[in-house]
């Protein structure tokens, strides 16, 4: 193996590494290798350190000050520091280095907030809001009703072929993180509006830009090519606006929906866990308190102490 590892030039093999055996994500895999990339930038402008192998934890320290003083959040951070940490232990089982400069990093400890929802009559009034009588009103229409239907995250979405689609048993295979598979039952209003997209999806590309259309992705633009996690994200936030409810929320808000009306309505933690595919179930408890936060920050502001 090439020495060279620690210099950000050839980074080509701790990304392999990720991959095959760590089992990390594209995004997540892209992330730990642009916080590599920064470490090595700060260490070879205030430092004068050109290879990554040569930083110890006294640089890494003064990096993470940096960090600081540039106003990184605690969050951002965190992960910055567990990149490090991951990137230091490959090197010390490649035999590379002896040590793990990160090993000891003081991570800062972050703030548990709860997650945002959509309340149901929300819902329902944004899915009564959206105008299906054109193909892309029928897509879009799709789209929100599988993310709120399904809780599965919008990488996921995008991803989605047309082989995943069983409509025999009424599920869809999804691929997630770890590239770990799961099966998700489709409800009927999920079923209905997935299969007029379907009916409707050769129309998606217009003429004039595209006389072709991907045969493997369910969700496409007018291009006709595979829709993008930026353009569903779009979609979401124009059709908050149209249905006049004052939120901009992310993608990830439908499945926090999804598992908290899930809970609400007496599904048991572990279900809900297996759905949403989390490795553990302490990720998927903190939807048990979101309902009563919530209830809790609107009671106070609604009837303040004087």
């Amino acid at each position: 193996m090439n020495k060279s590892i620690g210099n950000t030039n050839n980074l080509e093999e701790y990304q392999k590494y990720l991959k095959d055996k760590k089992h990390f994500p594209h995004n997540t895999i892209k992330a730990y290798l642009t916080d590599i990339i920064g470490l090595s930038r700060f260490a070879q402008k205030n430092k004068g350190i050109a290879n990554l192998i040569d930083v110890d934890h006294h640089i890494l320290r003064a990096y993470i000050l940096y960090l600081k003083q540039k106003k990184y959040s605690d969050k951002t951070i965190a992960r910055k520091i567990s990149s490090c940490r991951v990137f230091y232990r490959f090197l010390m089982q490649e035999g590379i280095i002896t040590e793990n400069p990160a090993e000891y990093a003081h991570t800062p400890r972050i703030k548990k907030t709860l997650p945002d929802f959509l309340f149901f009559e929300e819902v329902v009034k944004l899915m009564d809001s959206l105008k299906t009588d054109k193909p892309i009103g029928i897509r879009n229409k799709a789209i929100l009703e599988l993310l709120y239907g399904t809780g599965i995250r919008v990488a996921e979405l995008s991803n989605l072929d047309i082989d995943d689609i069983n409509w025999d048993d009424d599920s869809i295979k999804i691929l997630g993180k770890g590239s770990k598979e799961r099966i998700l039952p489709l409800s009927r209003p999920v079923k209905n509006a997935l299969k007029n997209y379907v009916e409707a999806r050769k129309l998606i590309p217009r003429k004039k830009y595209s006389k072709t259309i991907s045969e493997k992705a369910v969700f496409v633009n007018c291009f006709g090519d595979r829709l993008s996690v930026r353009s569903i994200r779009t979609i979401i936030n124009d059709s908050m606006r149209l249905a006049c409810l004052n939120k901009k929320i992310s993608p990830h808000v439908f499945r926090h929906t999804f598992a908290t009306h899930l809970l609400n309505g007496g599904a048991n933690l572990r279900s809900v866990q297996e759905l949403l595919g989390h490795e553990s179930l302490s990720t998927t408890q903190i939807y048990t308190h979101i309902t009563e936060g919530k209830l809790i920050e609107i009671y106070r502001k609604s009837i303040p102490r004087k």
